[in-house]
Parts: C-alpha cells; structure tokens; sequence
C-alpha cells in the first residue's frame, strides 16, 4: 500500500538546538516510518528575517542536513532536499500570490508574534507578509497529505488548505487539502525560562562543546520561589527538572524529586547532575555528526540526490499546474 506523504521544512538561520531536537526532529523521525516524507532546508524562508546577513544562511545548510542525520532521521527512507534549489517554489508561489487576498494574510495570527519575537530586526517587508503563501507552495508541490506543525503553526496549514481550495475552484482540482499533523508541544524552555530561541540568545546547541553545556546549564533559572539552598523547592514549575525528565536515568530523577522538595539538594548540584545527563544523552549524537563532518562528499552527495528526487516530482506538478491555467 502507498504511504501518504507529507512535508516539513526548516529554516537554516543557525545552530540546531534540544528545542529543535524536541520540538520537530524527533517527531519527524518517528513519521518516516509511517509516511513518505520530504523534509526541505527553507532557505528562501530564513531570508524573510535574515536579509541583511545571508552568510549564516549558507553556513547553516550542510550543518542542518548533519543534524537530521545525526538524530536519526535516514537518508535513505526520506527526501531531504534545499528549497532554493527547486526553482519551481518561486514559480508557484506566484501564482499562488496572484490568488490569495491580502485579508488571509494580515488575519494570520502568528504574523504579529514573529514581529514580536524578532522585534530587533526590521519585518515590515513584503516577504515576510507573505511567507505562508510561499509555505503553501512548498506543501501544495509535492501534493501533499500531511503537515507535521507545532501548534503556532497550525493556521499556516489551514491557509495552504485555503488556498488549494482556491485554485481547485478557479483551474480545476489538481491539490489535496493536507491535514495538520500536530506535533507534541517541546516541554524544554530556554534556560531564561522562554521559548527556546536563537533569537533569544537562550538556547542548548546540538554543536555546542561540553564546557559551554555546564556554563549555559548553570544559568538556568530553576524554582523562582526558592531563594535559599535551605528552601524546598517545587520540581513541577523548574526548568531543569523538566529536562532531568528526559536526559537523567528514572532512579536519579525519582530520588531528585524527593530531595528539591525536602532541600535535601540543592540548585547548583542538581544542575551539575543534569548537564552530565545530556553530555552522556549527546555522544552518540556527536560521535555521528564528527563523522558526517568528516565527510562532507557524502553530506553533498545525500542533498544533491534528494535535490533531483524533489525537481523532477516539482517539474511535474508545474507542467499540471500551467496547462490548467493556460500558460503553455
């Protein structure tokens, strides 16, 4: 039986970080058992906030593909693939711009958030208005089944499922209405207690060395309301607990646990417990990224076969796409 195929891309604005990790990829490794799946790097949607200074695009590019492939996620079961690469984005978001009101856009509620979050950088552009119509392009291409969002970005699928709609009835039926695959919500906050951002300069890096891991782990804010070290705290509202949850061994956590309640440990030592948990949790995934890093050949061979794989299913879809509309 044919898998359904879904799509999901990511912006090469950076080091991945365990918000990434939790927040996606681990996700996406479990759909590509379950689903043909194409996972794109969105260079084109990381220049909507990074005009000004590309570099960091470029230099993102290969790093990202190792990341994937050093969490788990395989090559040989998915189609990773450069956005910029398949000209055929560009074209159909276009077309897709020359249909979609300007009402769906300004409506769209993560719109103002981003503007929020980014506030240190100019966002008042065309582009960045209208990256959910180029999102719909990269979706409605490869026609589709599923997206796997988080719950911010659940509207954005609702607009592509919008826009299909749209060009279904103006040309004829050509693209399915992708469902939102939503992804669990990523329990790990950055180490200031927001969101896990590199825009917010808070964030554990994949890449980042052991020595950086304690320092940024030491910072964490833990329990607010525990002043002292002879203070009890309150596992449930600290940040580090949250991340023992994950990386640390069921027995350490339990016995954590009893002791933040009783003062029976305090803050600093039990931050030293956890960041030796994920310097552990991380060596495999290191020990794959230094030897993918090894051998960059290989990282560029997997892209430029996942390139010709997305091009020619692309090429398709827009030889459907123009014919219907009559610009053959």
């Amino acid at each position: 039986m044919k898998k359904k195929r879904i799509v999901s891309g990511m912006r090469p604005t950076g080091k991945l970080h365990l918000g990434h990790v939790h927040g996606a990829l681990i996700n996406w490794k479990r759909l590509q058992e379950e689903f043909e799946c194409f996972y794109f790097i969105a260079d084109w949607h990381a220049l909507t906030s990074e005009y000004a200074h590309t570099q960091i695009i470029g230099e993102s590019v290969n790093d990202m593909v190792i990341d994937w492939i050093s969490v788990g996620l395989d090559p040989e079961v998915c189609t990773f693939f450069v956005q910029s690469q398949i000209k055929e984005h560009a074209e159909l978001h276009l077309i897709f711009s020359m249909i979609t009101p300007l009402a769906w856009l300004e409506r769209n509620p993560t719109y103002k958030d981003q503007l929020k979050e980014l506030s240190q950088k100019d966002l008042s552009t065309y582009g960045f208005l209208g990256y959910p119509v180029l999102q719909a392009a990269d979706i409605l291409m490869y026609k589709a089944n599923g997206v796997p969002v988080g719950e911010d970005q659940a509207p954005h699928v609702e607009l592509t499922r919008e826009i299909a709609r749209r060009f279904n009835h103006l040309y004829g039926r050509v693209f399915p209405e992708p469902d939102t695959l939503l992804t669990p919500t990523s329990r790990l906050l950055g180490i200031d207690r927001r969101k896990m951002s590199k825009s917010y300069n808070n964030a554990l890096s994949l890449s980042d060395p052991d020595e950086d891991l304690y320092k940024k782990v030491g910072q964490m804010i833990t329990d607010p309301q525990r002043k002292r070290r002879t203070d009890p705290g309150d596992p449930s509202v600290c940040n580090v607990y949250s991340f023992h949850e994950i990386y640390t061994d069921k027995d350490t956590v339990e016995t954590i646990e009893k002791e933040c309640r009783s003062a029976g440990i305090g803050c600093v030592e039990c931050k030293k417990i956890m960041a030796a948990s994920l310097v552990k949790w991380l060596e495999p995934v290191r020990e794959k990224r230094k030897e993918l890093a090894s051998n960059m050949e290989r990282v560029n061979e997997i892209i430029a076969a996942g390139n010709s794989r997305a091009r020619s299913i692309a090429g398709e879809t827009m030889r459907e796409v123009k014919e219907l509309i009559k610009l053959v």
